[in-house]
């Protein structure tokens, strides 16, 4: 028997009348559903002064979701399917993601085509994309003092944003680096169509096995984006006397000190997305941010 979880933001009407329609549909049909508020994988911005969170990023996995659930549907918009990935990842739920928001970037189905994505649902005619996801971590000594998992990016920058900070950043094996600029964004090939592609990083295709960092403002025409392996964990130093300010996929964050570093690595469990029919990513990237539109002249004036 299928085991369902239905992830819901509760701040959206539209979203909760939906979620009521999905779950007497399945329950209806003996499916047992498991209903949570999306609001549980917000982990929020920690007080400056008691940011401390010692649990690991496990902690946002809703009580009855395990590896032995078929999927999760989410309803809601971007917002809510990133804070979805931090309830599910750990425990390798996939989740169908449908949109009841605006851009829907991450959405694999609309609310016109919901009949038909819960019959695939119900005939378990599915595949699973996987995506990259990563582990953050502010650490200081030892001691790990916050800790989140990541889909799109990590962001790192003085607040507020208005001056230029200094950054000595490790990655894997090779020799550490010095970046000037107004902060730095560390994206995974999905976050590469958000906050990095706004500071003039490239689009990653999902498939690609690599992460990306993307000075944010930099005052050096040699500071540029860079590609590496997904494979090399990040360190990053903040060589700045003032505290900064960590923002992970939005929707989570803390202060990092003078004497805090932030380690980034490659979570062992990825985020799987339900995918109903193939999944054509420059499809995506057209309908969505207008990439590669043919170019129409202007006409002449008779």
């Amino acid at each position: 028997m299928l085991r369902v979880g239905l992830i819901v933001n509760e701040g959206k009407p539209l979203a909760l009348e939906t979620a009521q329609k999905i779950q007497s549909r399945l329950e209806k049909l003996g499916i047992e559903v498991f209903r949570v508020s999306s609001s549980g994988g917000m982990v929020g911005f920690a007080n400056p002064d008691q940011h401390m969170r010692m649990r690991g990023y496990s902690a946002c996995v809703p009580e009855g979701f395990d590896s032995e659930m078929s999927l999760a549907i989410v309803l809601g918009g971007d917002g809510t399917v990133l804070s979805a990935a931090r309830q599910t990842a750990p425990v390798q739920v996939p989740i169908l993601t449908i949109n009841t928001g605006h851009l829907g970037f991450l959405a694999e189905a609309y609310l016109a085509d919901l009949d038909k994505a819960l019959s695939h649902v119900l005939a378990e005619d599915w595949s699973i994309d996987e995506r990259t996801s990563l582990v953050v971590s502010v650490l200081r000594g030892d001691q790990r003092r916050w800790e989140a998992l990541c889909l799109n990016e990590m962001a790192l920058h003085r607040e507020p944003l208005t001056s230029m900070c200094h950054f000595e950043i490790s990655i894997g094996k090779h020799a550490p680096v010095d970046i000037s600029a107004d902060g730095v964004i560390l994206s995974t090939p999905t976050g590469s169509t958000a906050y990095s592609l706004s500071a003039g990083g490239p689009v990653i295709t999902p498939d690609c096995p690599v992460l990306q960092l993307t000075p944010i403002a930099p005052h050096s025409l040699a500071s540029r984006a860079l590609v590496f392996s997904e494979e090399e964990p990040v360190t990053i130093f903040p060589a700045t006397p003032e505290r900064l300010m960590m923002v992970v996929d939005g929707s989570a964050g803390c202060y990092v000190w003078p004497e805090d570093r932030v380690l980034i690595r490659r979570s062992e469990h990825p985020v799987k997305f339900v995918r109903l029919s193939d999944h054509e990513f420059f499809q995506v990237l057209r309908n969505k941010l207008g990439w590669g539109l043919p170019h129409v002249a202007k006409p002449d004036k008779q």
